[in-house]
């Protein structure tokens, strides 16, 4: 369905306009359909993303800093994630033994068990939502990475 359509506006002022509104538009709605699809296990798309990147970490420490960084959406705060993730029994918080002002995060078995489980969901999920050819994705890929420069 056309931009246009979904947000009932019959043009915009040029297609640099357009293409920032769509992409905020598709932004808002990607995340919806993934709440969606995450809700159910209890935690949010920010903590599903913190989790992800300690998965990443293959079992090695990563300060809340760091893990703040890498966060999809920068305005998250990682502490907060990482404290309720730690509530929900999935990280673990320990002082870092090199600087006592850092704390590193390790994600545990059910913090991973959690992500196994939404693993394919997420895979056959993605595939359902995005419906391009895989050669479009690609495409797709190498625009939105241009794009960043």
């Amino acid at each position: 369905m056309r931009i246009e359509d979904v947000i009932k506006q019959k043009a915009f002022k040029d297609e640099y306009n357009k293409v920032i509104v769509n992409m905020l538009y598709t932004n808002s709605w990607i995340i919806s359909e993934q709440t969606r699809l995450i809700k159910p296990y209890g935690i949010s798309q920010e903590q599903y993303n913190v989790l992800r990147i300690l998965r990443g970490q293959a079992g090695k420490p990563i300060t809340i800093s760091s893990i703040q960084e890498r966060m999809l959406n920068k305005m998250s705060n990682a502490s907060r994630l990482v404290e309720k993730l730690k509530q929900k029994d999935m990280v673990t918080r320990a002082e870092c033994p090199n600087d006592r002002r850092q704390v590193d995060v390790l994600i545990t078995q059910k913090g991973l068990g959690l992500l196994h489980e939404l693993d394919e969901q997420i895979i056959n999920h993605n595939r359902a939502i995005i419906q391009l050819t895989e050669d479009e994705t690609r495409l797709l890929n190498d625009l939105l990475d241009k794009l960043r420069g």
